[in-house]
């Protein structure tokens, strides 16, 4: 089933077009990115940012944008996740992609394994990212040709994401009303640690997920 939602991924990929859907620029990577200080430092954990943190989220999410804006550019649903895929003939179904952008190839990937709700050994993941890369490839689709950085790509991109998810899920709990989606967030700090602690330039980012892990502690809040 992973790999007939990866094989409908690049047909997806494979028909895109610029000027179809709008894009995923520079100003949307960082209008994401900013829910993280905004509602998940300074209204769920409440802390105000400092100088010195302001300029790790800066630096970082600078390193984010020039990552994600270097990558090839296609179709690109921002969901595509088991939750949004729907068991038929043939398969995948796939549901929520009215907000379908124009963005960089590796976030839909990069969002079917590093999952909002289901976590993956990242043997699978590995398998399953070796397997798109493969089929990519064979597609015609101008993916980078070494897949060691093809997978820093992804693991940035994912970056992005969780950060973004970070803040979302808070504003959803604070804003909406809805406060089950708190019990995730332990997962998108987990993810975001790693990639972080994995990357040299990613390292002051780690130790500011640090001191926020070490904070909420303190004061009883919850991730």
């Amino acid at each position: 089933m992973m790999r007939a939602a990866i094989d409908t991924l690049i047909r997806f990929q494979s028909t895109a077009r610029e000027g179809v859907l709008p894009p995923f620029d520079e100003a949307f990577l960082r209008r994401e990115m900013e829910l993280m200080p905004e509602w998940f430092i300074s209204r769920h954990l409440g802390r105000q940012v400092s100088a010195d943190e302001r300029k790790t989220l800066d630096a970082t999410f600078s390193l984010l944008v020039d990552s994600t804006l270097n990558q090839l550019q296609t179709f690109m649903l921002r969901d595509y996740m088991p939750r949004n895929l729907m068991v038929c003939e043939p398969n995948p179904g796939v549901l929520d992609f009215q907000d379908a952008v124009y963005g960089p190839i590796t976030y839909d990937i990069a969002s079917l394994l590093r999952d909002a709700f289901i976590s993956w050994d990242e043997e699978f993941q590995l398998d399953c990212f070796a397997y798109y890369w493969e089929r990519a490839k064979k597609a015609g689709l101008p993916i980078d040709e070494d897949f060691g950085e093809f997978y820093r790509q992804i693991e940035w991109m994912g970056l992005q994401r969780h950060i973004k998810v970070l803040g979302l899920f808070a504003r959803i709990h604070y804003r909406d009303g809805k406060p089950r989606y708190l019990s995730d967030l332990p997962r998108f700090i987990g993810y975001a640690r790693k990639v972080a602690e994995h990357y040299v330039p990613l390292w002051p980012f780690a130790r500011l997920l640090d001191t926020l892990e070490g904070h909420a502690v303190e004061v009883g809040y919850t991730f």
